[in-house]
């Protein structure tokens, strides 16, 4: 039988986003093992509205 894996799915929100004033959002969908990082998440990831590399941030 195979293993019950502690991956869940989580979604990243870009931080710089809200305050641009630029209509959209900039999301992504990624896993994460909830046993290895309980907390959430911080990434820097490509933002194609604003064009740039922005901080994503885990939503829930």
């Amino acid at each position: 039988m195979a293993k019950k894996g502690n991956r869940i799915q989580v979604i990243l929100e870009c931080t710089e986003h809200k305050g641009s004033g630029k209509p959209g959002t900039s999301r992504y969908i990624t896993t994460k093992n909830k046993k290895n990082t309980p907390d959430r998440i911080e990434i820097k990831k490509f933002n194609p509205i604003l064009k740039k590399m922005t901080v994503h941030k885990e939503i829930k």
